[in-house]
């Protein structure tokens, strides 16, 4: 393939993607070697500017390390970015590792209702009033399409944003894709799955109240019944 030409549009992405996909996937286990440059890129017919570059996105985000004369290798699971919205979405295409789900929950469980007592404290009329439309978009579009899915991560992004705390803030990307792919993965098992706005509900009202242990609590509690909700076996 002619190295001058430049890759199509977004393709390197597409492959990143791909290849992204097989290795949290289990398809590509650490350690393995993917194949040369030049094979691989007119293997799936791609310049090999585009295969580079698709290559560049994975070593970002650790899950694989080119060195000269070795090639490119898979790296060790402890060396991924786990919270990389990326990552988090690949993990999900398929069926996600259950210790994972439950480490993805433990995480949040340390984070959102800690963000949800600040909130309670701190919200302004602007903060509750993004809660407010998110969760309207809630109720009537539903979590079982897009656009429902995204009213719900808005709704915890704006709980991050009215904590008023810049670290939290940071981590907004990572809960809303955390946010977004286990309610994908919930309603792909389950096509009816209980209603969790009275759940959002609850928190937010604590959160209006200035009630900081009441939106602790009503956040680990729709935490709880969203893993609930995932139909995932009990941690051991």
């Amino acid at each position: 393939m002619d190295e001058d030409r430049g890759p199509a549009p977004r393709i390197h992405g597409t492959i990143a993607r791909d290849i992204g996909i097989e290795i949290v996937g289990g398809v590509r286990l650490p350690g393995s070697v993917l194949g040369g440059e030049i094979e691989t890129s007119e293997s799936l017919g791609i310049s090999r500017t585009a295969y580079r570059e698709a290559i560049r996105i994975l070593a970002a985000k650790g899950l694989v390390e080119s060195r000269p004369k070795a090639g490119t290798r898979v790296t060790p699971r402890a060396r991924w970015n786990l919270l990389d919205p990326d990552v988090l979405a690949w993990a999900f295409e398929g069926e996600p590792d259950v210790t994972f789900i439950h480490d993805l929950f433990e995480l949040r469980a340390v984070i959102e209702p800690a963000a949800s007592a600040f909130a309670a404290r701190r919200r302004s009329d602007a903060d509750v009033a993004e809660m407010d439309a998110a969760l309207a978009d809630m109720a009537r579009l539903g979590l079982g399409v897009a656009e429902g899915q995204a009213a719900d991560q808005r709704f915890h992004r704006a709980i991050l944003a009215a904590a008023r705390n810049e670290p939290l803030a940071a981590l907004a990307s990572t809960v809303g894709a955390a946010v977004r792919w286990t309610t994908k993965f919930k309603v792909r098992k389950r096509p009816q799955p209980r209603d969790p706005l009275p759940d959002h509900i609850a928190v937010r009202d604590a959160i209006v109240a200035g009630d900081a242990d009441g939106a602790h609590a009503a956040m680990g509690l729709l935490l709880d019944l969203a893993l609930v909700d995932m139909g995932v076996p009990a941690r051991d």
